[in-house]
């Protein structure tokens, strides 16, 4: 478990230096400051199926990479930043925040027209570095490491739905890690590209089915690839965004 946040651990300790110098006064441009910003999370998985043993979803299938649907969750999705600008074009970012993520699966070629959906909420921290104009136009990238602590699953069969939630299941991987890469353009709007390095399901998981150990998630093999949707999420001046240590640009140069 503890290999999943060792790139976390190097990328925290490769930024402290940077965040320690902005807690006492500097010159140039370095400014220390909170954003924050929500999300709308528009995502697919990345399939590559092949079929499992008796009793998993994929039981039927042959190798695939069929069934993928976007799924579409604007709540609850939100983003706080820690900011370090070293000048006005570039700067470090730290964070905490929350998502709502997941993917919907058609079983191709079903006779009985099955559709999964599963979601896990997820409690992140990200790392990264932003280039461009401070608070304005600037392109963002980074990685992040996240713990699912809610996972959620909806079948749909025919007529038929079932569905169930447990907190801190063993369903879905322990942590997630993910790259991403962002534009905040004109209007302070906000678009994220974020690809999950981590499967979203333990395809080791096994559960007891009338009497019978099973893998429900053996062959399923699933990279969630995401893009969302934000406002001013490196804006010290939007929102409930704050800063933290005043701007030392000289006057004549802001």
């Amino acid at each position: 478990m503890l290999r999943y946040a060792y790139p976390t651990l190097l990328s925290l300790s490769l930024l402290l230096p940077a965040f320690t110098s902005a807690q006492s006064p500097g010159t140039g441009t370095k400014r220390t400051y909170w954003t924050s910003s929500g999300e709308w999370i528009f995502s697919t998985p990345v399939l590559d199926v092949k079929g499992g043993g008796p009793g998993s979803i994929t039981q039927d299938v042959t190798s695939s990479d069929q069934g993928a649907i976007i799924r579409f969750s604007p709540v609850f999705n939100a983003q706080a930043m820690f900011n370090h600008d070293l000048s006005d074009h570039f700067g470090l970012f730290t964070g905490l925040s929350i998502r709502n993520q997941g993917f919907i699966y058609d079983v191709p070629n079903d006779s009985l027209n099955r559709r999964y959906k599963f979601r896990t909420y997820n409690v992140g921290i990200p790392v990264g570095i932003k280039v461009g104009t401070m608070n304005r136009g600037l392109v963002y990238f980074g990685y992040e490491l996240e713990l699912p602590f809610n996972y959620k699953e909806k079948l749909f069969e025919n007529e038929r739905k079932d569905k169930f939630s447990v907190w801190f299941s063993q369903r879905n991987e322990q942590f997630f890690q993910s790259v991403f890469l962002g534009f905040q353009g004109p209007g302070r709007a906000n678009l994220t590209v974020r690809y999950y390095l981590t499967n979203f399901h333990d395809q080791d998981f096994e559960q007891l089915v009338d009497g019978v150990r099973v893998k429900p998630y053996e062959g399923l093999k699933v990279n969630v690839l995401a893009v969302s949707l934000g406002y001013a999420l490196f804006d010290v001046t939007k929102g409930i965004s704050r800063e933290m240590s005043p701007d030392t640009t000289p006057r004549a140069m802001r």
